[in-house]
């Protein structure tokens, strides 16, 4: 099985540097084109099948990445993004940071003590429901000799990796930043068990 692993384009709350988690936020014009970009670099790669987030932006990012091909598009709540409870929509950097946000920030720069907002998620619930959704997919028979495309959000695809290359330490998490938009990482994976090829390439 190879598996292409894709964070979704650029949002308006993307460049206003706001908290998104499970707010359904869709793709500005930006991250349009770098879903098409992202196309034009996988056009020779044969996918059999897509997973996505339900949230719209990484739905559309699947789609513009798959667009003119008949690839059935499989929506899965487990790879959606870290919920962020109360701190959805909190400006977390540059100028305008609202108050609370360094608290927040915690998550990026000291993530061992990230406090969990109201409503949101830990890390490592994130981590469990990304398992599951491995585990059920490493396993399929059916896929064993299949191209999927995965597209999925920023500490989703981060959970993803740490959990393929075996990385437990939450201090850890953001071990190579986070992911940029449309960053492909390629795996494989055979008898279960998932190995990367290449991580965070960019087509634009």
């Amino acid at each position: 099985m190879k598996l292409y692993l894709v964070r979704h384009g650029e949002t308006a709350w993307n460049k206003l540097k706001k908290v998104q988690g499970h707010s359904d936020i869709s793709l500005n014009e930006y991250g349009r084109y770098l879903a098409r970009e992202t196309a034009k670099g996988l056009k020779n790669v044969i996918f059999d099948a897509a997973y996505t987030s339900p949230l719209m932006r990484a739905k559309e990012t699947a789609e513009l990445i798959l667009a003119g091909r008949k690839v059935p598009i499989y929506e899965d709540i487990r790879i959606q993004e870290m919920g962020f409870g109360v701190s959805e929509g909190m400006c977390c950097r540059g100028e305008n940071r609202d108050p609370g946000s360094d608290e927040f920030n915690k998550l990026f720069t000291d993530t061992k003590h990230y406090k969990v907002p109201e409503g949101g998620e830990s890390i490592r619930q994130l981590e469990d429901r990304i398992q599951t959704f491995f585990q059920e997919l490493f396993t399929r028979k059916e896929y064993s000799n299949k191209t999927l495309l995965i597209s999925t959000h920023g500490a989703a695809l981060t959970a993803m990796l740490n959990l393929i290359k075996g990385e437990e330490d939450i201090a850890k998490f953001w071990g190579n930043g986070v992911p940029a938009n449309c960053s492909v990482t390629e795996v494989k994976v055979q008898d279960g068990r998932a190995e990367i090829l290449e991580e965070g390439r960019v087509y634009y």
